[in-house]
């Protein structure tokens, strides 16, 4: 029982600590930066290209800042198994496998009430520690496909005699190999990320790739081919197919979040975030918010 004890000491020891170093907006302000957390290596969102940060996330992030008077401090995380985990280790606990400090503020998101209210099996809210406001950007699964090999995509169902390329373990995986009883599991065909799914449809390997707008409308933007166009097609039996992206912070700096969403909404009605996602190739939607 003492050591039990101690145990549970040293626990809420460790969280006063990760509490701390949550940082106010005045305190944010005085420091002169603005700490954002991106993730890395997910182009065309964020990634670093010759040395230079690149992505919509990122020009959004440096917009942000200079719209509060500070400067941008970029903090790369690595996608955990579940948006959770990283909302946890870089918004309200902090992370000691990966020696990270707590954010000022983390990028990409869902802008989602039922992702925001899901509680855990003792009926307790999972992100009560967590704000989730300030849409940005519309997101969608898209179809792209080559019409030297498919003339159109009318529905999923043509991938019962067309390969598709997917990334492993992501939604399209799981749907298409699934959907109508698996009959097209065997045509769906697994990749390590997107840029491999469209090289492997560039050398013929595959008729077509399956993954978030973004991310196909920046490889179709680089691939600059007009015979890899973009399908208009539905997903049955697939689920929720479009949801809003948003930003996150600690639950006690909201003042920070009504900074950023006041700076947010201006540059949104003024053109600025459309103009990011054109000069990455990317389709812009406004969020309903704003409309």
């Amino acid at each position: 029982m003492r050591l039990l004890a101690v145990l549970i000491s040293a626990v809420l020891l460790c969280c006063q600590v990760a509490q701390a170093q949550v940082r106010t907006y005045d305190q944010m302000i005085a420091a002169g930066e603005l700490k954002v957390a991106v993730y890395k290596d997910f182009a065309p969102y964020s990634f670093e290209d010759g040395g230079q940060s690149r992505g919509v996330d990122v020009e959004l992030a440096q917009a942000l800042a200079k719209a509060l008077g500070v400067q941008l401090k970029l903090t790369w995380v690595p996608a955990g198994e579940k948006l959770d985990d990283d909302l946890r280790d870089y918004i309200w606990r902090s992370s000691q496998l990966h020696n990270q400090q707590l954010v000022d503020l983390m990028m990409r998101v869902p802008y989602d009430r039922d992702y925001s209210q899901k509680r855990n099996e003792l009926g307790e809210l999972e992100n009560d520690h967590v704000v989730m406001f300030g849409p940005y950007q519309n997101e969608q699964w898209q179809v792209a496909y080559d019409r030297r090999r498919l003339d159109s995509v009318g529905s999923v169902a043509v991938f019962e005699q067309h390969p598709i390329g997917v990334e492993v373990d992501s939604v399209p995986s799981f749907y298409l190999t699934s959907v109508f009883n698996g009959m097209l599991a065997t045509n769906t065909h697994h990749y390590p990320g997107v840029p491999q799914a469209f090289a492997a449809m560039k050398a013929g390997e595959v008729d077509a790739v399956m993954a978030l707008r973004g991310e196909v409308d920046w490889q179709v933007h680089e691939a600059n081919d007009p015979q890899v166009a973009l399908a208009q097609n539905a997903y049955p039996n697939m689920g929720k197919q479009r949801w809003e992206i948003g930003m996150a912070v600690h639950e006690s700096n909201r003042q920070l979040s009504y900074a950023v969403e006041e700076a947010l909404e201006s540059l949104i009605r003024e053109g600025s975030v459309q103009a990011i996602y054109a000069r990455y190739g990317l389709q812009y939607e406004v969020p309903e918010m704003y409309q």
